[in-house]
């Protein structure tokens, strides 16, 4: 099973940004074959609610630009791109269609989530600044701020955080506030009852 981070906003290392050079060596080595499939366990604070909406399932690269999410809890749903379209699938209603276009949370997605799965620094760093600090031989982030001025108003920044050739979590900080937290890979099972943005923080730089 792959593990890759998916998913925010895990405050950065205290080092110097990395190298664009070194960059492009980290993400390279996290490159897999698709298909790809990754578990993940997702918090979404959001601000208008006093706990966090918690999820959890599949995560799906089939090639090219195509991407699926599948979730298992609390209720059965699919979200694929295919084709620059959306399609949501719910159990006993009809498919939902809708283009990519009025989605930047999920291009956003797509574009982080294939460029690292596929190992595509050049892709990545076309969509977002792209700032490392760590390296492949142990524990590392990249720190990904959306280039497009439409996108950065909803999508304030993402952040990966894993160790060695491993993604474990995902920050996705938006720009109204709310942040979603994705653990990723065999962390997914660690996924707390009653998660913070702190503990998860902390679960997420806990290597052991």
């Amino acid at each position: 099973m792959l593990s890759l981070t998916l998913p925010l906003w895990a405050s950065a290392s205290a080092s110097e940004p990395a190298a664009p050079s070194s960059a492009h060596t980290l993400i390279a080595a996290l490159g897999h074959p698709a298909p790809a499939h990754t578990a993940f366990a997702e918090a979404r604070f959001m601000q208008v609610l006093d706990r966090p909406l918690v999820v959890s399932g599949e995560l799906s690269w089939l090639g090219g630009d195509k991407l699926q999410r599948r979730v298992d809890k609390p209720q059965a749903e699919t979200a694929t791109i295919a084709d620059g379209e959306v399609t949501q699938e719910r159990v006993g209603k009809s498919p939902r269609h809708f283009s990519l276009k009025r989605a930047p949370q999920l291009q956003v997605l797509l574009d982080s989530f294939v460029a690292l799965l596929s190992g595509d620094a050049g892709r990545l760093q076309q969509a977002f600044d792209v700032r490392q600090t760590g390296d492949i031989d142990g524990a590392w982030t990249l720190m990904l701020t959306p280039l497009d001025a439409r996108v950065a108003k909803t999508i304030a920044s993402i952040t990966v955080e894993g160790n060695t050739k491993e993604s474990r979590c995902m920050f996705m900080q938006e720009a109204d506030g709310d942040l979603t937290i994705d653990l990723l890979g065999v962390l997914a099972s660690r996924m707390p009852a009653a998660p913070t943005r702190e503990g998860l923080q902390a679960l997420c730089r806990d290597t052991h």
